[in-house]
């Protein structure tokens, strides 16, 4: 069956690809998206590829009123990793849970009482999450950037976010309005990526 591509549909779509670009946590600021506007950037995540329908990943969306938590959350895991780290470094890392207005941590779910589809189906379905919801924040003029580091991975940060045996801290998302930006970088050609078997 052959199909009559939407030009307009596909244009646009190559657009919002193409010149949506990451912009660092510290270069967003408010305003932040509104709860209408967070409604739309979350359900663009639920139309990730998921098979099995096992919902493979979830969000915990951290609120400005928690922020100061997950900062404390990154200072202990810095001197826990590095017990010579100094008061000032403890309180950039703290800082660092205080940048863009919206921020989510993306976990996944790998519990095998889920479902049978391997890890790495579970990993590409969060990917997917992440990038619908990056393009749906661009559409709507926000910049977004994800971030991890070190403390992502500490005891500290499962403890906070109440995470099980089974689920592994992603990345974080942080949406927010471009305060400043980084120049754009040149975008791979296909041919430095793909190859014909």
């Amino acid at each position: 069956m052959n199909s009559t591509p939407d030009e307009e549909t596909l244009d646009a779509a190559l657009t919002l690809i193409h010149s949506r670009q990451h912009v660092s946590p510290k270069r967003l600021g408010d305003p932040g998206p509104s709860a209408e506007q967070l409604e739309l950037i979350l359900g663009a995540a639920g139309a990730a590829p998921d098979h099995g329908r096992l919902n493979p990943w979830r969000l915990i969306v951290v609120p400005p009123e928690r922020r100061a938590l997950l900062g404390e959350a990154f200072a202990e895991a810095l001197s826990e990793r590095d017990a010579a780290a100094t008061e000032v470094q403890k309180q950039e890392a703290r800082a660092k849970a205080a940048r863009g207005p919206f921020l989510a941590l993306m976990v996944l779910r790998l519990d095998p009482a889920l479902g049978d589809a391997h890890p790495q189906e579970r990993i590409i379905s969060a990917g997917c999450a992440i990038q619908n919801m990056l393009l749906v924040a661009h559409a709507m003029g926000f910049g977004a950037g994800l971030s991890s580091g070190r403390s992502l991975y500490s005891q500290q940060l499962r403890r906070l976010f109440a995470l099980d045996a089974h689920e592994q801290p992603l990345c974080f998302l942080s949406v927010g309005t471009v305060t400043g930006r980084k120049p754009a970088r040149p975008r791979p050609r296909t041919s430095d990526y793909s190859s014909t078997l």
